[in-house]
């Protein structure tokens, strides 16, 4: 029998908010290119996020649609941010950042999230098979 329990999150330890209770992984080259560019901004929506693995630095080419962007360390502290980033944008590269994750436009705002706060990140499987 599968069971449908989802743990692939992303929380603020420092604020006890959720960043996204939905994430998708990109960690491959093809993936990391993509990212949110075939996405749909209606199929975006609060509660999401797109974690790129590794990571410096995002570009928004090809979006319709704006984003929040936190970068992590590799400890996943949040070593910068950016809020709104708009479509057909190029963000910073920072050095210190190992990955990025992407969410939906105010996800920052509404979380308190600020650098230096650590991002949990549990990335549990989709499925899980109990007899």
């Amino acid at each position: 029998m599968s069971g449908g329990v989802i743990q692939r999150y992303a929380f603020n330890r420092t604020r006890s908010a959720y960043l996204a209770r939905e994430v998708r992984v990109a960690d491959t080259h093809w993936s990391r290119l993509v990212g949110l560019m075939t996405t749909k901004p209606e199929h975006f929506h609060g509660g999401q996020g797109l974690w790129i693995v590794p990571c410096r630095g995002v570009h928004t080419m090809g979006m319709r649609f704006a984003i929040d962007v936190v970068y992590l360390d590799d400890q996943q502290a949040v070593v910068h941010m950016e809020e709104s980033l708009a479509p057909w944008r190029l963000a910073p590269v920072k050095i210190k950042a190992k990955s990025v994750l992407e969410l939906p436009p105010q996800t920052l705002c509404a979380t308190g999230t600020r650098v230096g706060d650590r991002i949990e990140i549990a990335l549990a499987p989709l499925e899980a098979t109990t007899t």
